[in-house]
C-alpha cells in the first residue's frame, strides 16, 4: 500500500532491470548480529512498510505460541529519527506499523511517544514484565539503511534459536492480516501506552547507582561538549548528566536536532574517529572543554576525545574499555560489604575485543569472560550469570559498545557518556588526565596495542573465496602455519567450529555459520581475528599484541605490532588481487 515502493518496483519492470529485481525480491531479510538491517526500499530483503508487517506477524506468531501470558504482559516499541523521502520511509512510520499489526490482534504495545536511545526498549522490557521488544533503528550505518531490532523477555537481544524460529513463521505469514497496515491505531487503541516518561525517570534514577561522586561532579569547573550525530542522544545525555549532579554538557549546535540526511557528517559513525568529530573539537576548543563525548544515532554507542597539549586524543573503543575496566572495578572494591567476594564478579567482553579485562581479572582476582561479537551473546550471558546469583560489573566490545553496570543489558551510550564525564572530573582533581590515568593501567596490568580497521567489499562470492583460501591454504582442510615471517601457533575458525588450541580441536565458543571469522594466535603473543560485518559489507581485521606487566620497551612492541598487520594484510586478505576498498578512501 506504500505508493512509493510499489512505484519503485513499477520502474524497474518496464526498464527491464531483472537482474535488479531479482536481487530485490527473491531473498529475504535475516537477523545478523542487531536484528534485521538493510537499505530502505522496495522489495523483500529491504526495509520497508511491507517486510516490517511480515516481520511483526512473524513475531507475533512466535510469541503467541511462547507465552501464554503475551495478551496480559505486551509489546515495548521504540524508534529512531531516520527517514527517506523517495520510499516515504521512516523509523516512526515503521514503529506505527509493528504497533499495528499487534494491537490489531489485541496485543497492548508500549509505544514511545517519541525517539528514544536504542538502550530504553531493552530497558522498558524488563521494567514493564513485556514479552519482548522491538527498536526500528540501523544505529550508526550510512542514511539509507534502516532496521528491525528484536529483545526478549530477559532485556537481552534475541539469539538462536529464537531468531531462526521467527524467520520460519514470518515466512508462513507473509500476507498482511487485516488492520495490519492500519498505522493510525497507535492513536486510537485503548490498547497502546505511552511509556516514555515513566521510562525516562526510572532509567534516570537507576544510573545513580553507578554515580560515585556526586559532591566532586557539582563542584567540578570541567567543561563537557556533546554531540549526538543528528540522532537520539541530545535531551536524554543532558538528562543524564543532570542526574549525576554536572552541569549540562555544550551540545553542537548544528548536530544536536535529528536530521535523516546527518548532513554535517560523511557517515553517522563515532568510530570513525577525528574526521567526524570536527564540528565537536573545534567547539570544545572555542568553549575551553577538554572532553568531548559523542553518542552515535540511537545513542547506543560511544566517542570520546581529550585534549592534550594543543591537539586531541580519541580513544578507541579498546583504550576507553580499560579505563571504565579500572574505574567500575576499582569502586567496587571501595563500596563493597567487608563479607563481599571478588570470586564473584565478572566482567564480559566479545571475542575480537582487548583482552586488557583478561590481564586486569588476572592480577585482582576477578572473573573475565569472552562471548562471540555482537552485544546479543553478552546480553543473554550476563542475564544468565545474574540469574545465578553473581555480580556483573562491565561488558563491552571494541567497535565503541559499552555496559556500565546492569541495569540496561545492551549497551548503551547515555550511560558511558556521563561515567566517563564523571571519570575525568575525579582524575582532573588528582591533576591527571584520561590519557594519563590509561597509560598507568597499561604500566600495571601489561600494554595492550591492537589495531581495528576494516576493507569495503560489496561482492559476497570475493568474501567467500578469501576465508575458503584460509581454510585450504597448505592443501585441502589446512590452516596457514605462517602468515610472512610469523609463525602461527593456534588457528580457530568459529565459522566451522574447529580450534586447534583445543584437546578434541572443537570451538568452546559456539558455532556460527551464518558469518565468517578465524582467529589465529602467534607465536610472538598477538592474536588477530578477520571476520565479516553483521550488519555492512566489510570485512573487518583485528589484531592485538598483550605484553606482560614489565615488558616496558613499548616501541619494540609498536613495530613487531605495526609490521604484522601488514604482513596480515599482505597475506591473506590480498586487498589488490581481490579489489577490496581501503578503510580510508
Amino acid at each position: 500500500q506504500n505508493q512509493k515502493t510499489k512505484e519503485q518496483i513499477e520502474i524497474l519492470l518496464q526498464n527491464g532491470k531483472h537482474k535488479e529485481l531479482r536481487d530485490r525480491l527473491c531473498c529475504r531479510l535475516t537477523f545478523g548480529t542487531a536484528g534485521l538491517r538493510s537499505a530502505m526500499g522496495a522489495g523483500f530483503c529491504y526495509i520497508n512498510d511491507l517486510t516490517v508487517i511480515q516481520s511483526t506477524q512473524g513475531m507475533y506468531k512466535y510469541l503467541e505460541r511462547s507465552f501464554s501470558d503475551f495478551k496480559q504482559r505486551g509489546f515495548v516499541v521504540g524508534y529512531d529519527t531516520r527517514g527517506q523521502v523517495t520510499s516515504n520511509c521512516s523509523s516512526k512510520k515503521l514503529a506505527k506499523l509493528t504497533a499495528a499489526v499487534l494491537l490489531a490482534k489485541d496485543v497492548p504495545v508500549y509505544f514511545f511517544s517519541t525517539y528514544v536511545p536504542t538502550p530504553f526498549v531493552p530497558y522498558a522490557v524488563q521494567q514493564l514484565r513485556a514479552v519482548a521488544g522491538v527498536m526500528i533503528t540501523a544505529s550508526h550505518n550510512r542514511k539509507e539503511d534502516n532496521g528491525y531490532k528484536v529483545y526478549w523477555e530477559n532485556g537481552a537481544q534475541i539469539r538462536s534459536p529464537h531468531d531462526k524460529e521467527i524467520i520460519k513463521c514470518i515466512e508462513e505469514c507473509v500476507e498482511p492480516w487485516n488492520g495490519s497496515w492500519n498505522e493510525n491505531l497507535v492513536d486510537t487503541s485503548p490498547l497502546r501506552q505511552d511509556p516514555l516518561q515513566k521510562i525516562c525517570d526510572c532509567y534516570m534514577e537507576d544510573l545513580k547507582k553507578i554515580c560515585y561522586h556526586r559532591e566532586l561532579n557539582m563542584q567540578t569547573s570541567m567543561k563537557f561538549v556533546h554531540t549526538s550525530f543528528h540522532g537520539v542522544g541530545h535531551d536524554y545525555v543532558q538528562l543524564a548528566f543532570k542526574a549525576f549532579g554536572f552541569q549540562p554538557p555544550i551540545p553542537v549546535p548544528e548536530q544536536k536536532d535529528p536530521d535523516p540526511d546527518f548532513s554535517t557528517v560523511k557517515c553517522p559513525n563515532p568510530e570513525e574517529g577525528e574526521s567526524v568529530l570536527e564540528l565537536s573539537l573545534r567547539l570544545a576548543e572555542k568553549e575551553g572543554a577538554k572532553v568531548v563525548v559523542a553518542t552515535d544515532p540511537d545513542a547506543d554507542r560511544l566517542a570520546v576525545a581529550e585534549q592534550q597539549n594543543g591537539c586531541w586524543k580519541v580513544f578507541t573503543g579498546n583504550e576507553l574499555a580499560a579505563l571504565f575496566g579500572w574505574w567500575m572495578f576499582s569502586h567496587w572494591k571501595e563500596n563493597c560489604s567487608k563479607d563481599a567476594d571478588v570470586k564473584n564478579v565478572y566482567m564480559l567482553a566479545t571475542t575480537v575485543s582487548s583482552k586488557i579485562l583478561r590481564a586486569i581479572a588476572l592480577k585482582e582476582g576477578f572473573n573475565f569472560e569472552e562471548t562471540l561479537p555482537g552485544f546479543k551473546w553478552i546480553g543473554s550471558r550476563v542475564k544468565d550469570l545474574l540469574d545465578n546469583g553473581k555480580e556483573v560489573l562491565f561488558a563491552f566490545e571494541e567497535s565503541i559498545g559499552f555496559m556500565c553496570g546492569t541495569s540496561v543489558l545492551d549497551k548503551d551510550g547515555v550511560s558511558a557518556a556521563v561515567v566517563v564525564a564523571e571519570m575525568a572530573a575525579y582524575l582532573e582533581a588528582q591533576n591527571l588526565s584520561l590519557a594519563q590515568k590509561l597509560s598507568d593501567i597499561y604500566e600495571t596490568y601489561g600494554y595492550h596495542m591492537s589495531k581495528t580497521s576494516y576493507f569495503l567489499c560489496y561482492d559476497p562470492p570475493t568474501i567467500k573465496r578469501i576465508f575458503e583460501r584460509l581454510r585450504n591454504f597448505d592443501g585441502p582442510q589446512s590452516y596457514p602455519k605462517f602468515c610472512g615471517i610469523y609463525n602461527i601457533l593456534h588457528v580457530r575458525d568459529v565459522t566451522t567450529g574447529y580450534d586447534s588450541s583445543q584437546p578434541n580441536q572443537k570451538s568452546v565458543l559456539p558455532v556460527s555459520k551464518s558469518s565468517q571469522m578465524i582467529t589465529f594466535t602467534f607465536q610472538n603473543g598477538c592474536v588477530a581475528t578477520l571476520r565479516t560485518s553483521g550488519t555492512e559489507p566489510k570485512i573487518k581485521y583485528y589484531a592485538e599484541m598483550c605484553a606482560l606487566p614489565g615488558q616496558s620497551d613499548r616501541s619494540m612492541l609498536q613495530e613487531e605490532h605495526q609490521k604484522l598487520v601488514e604482513a596480515l594484510i599482505e597475506n591473506f586478505l590480498e586487498p589488490d588481487k581481490n579489489g577490496l576498498t581501503w578503510r580510508s578512501a
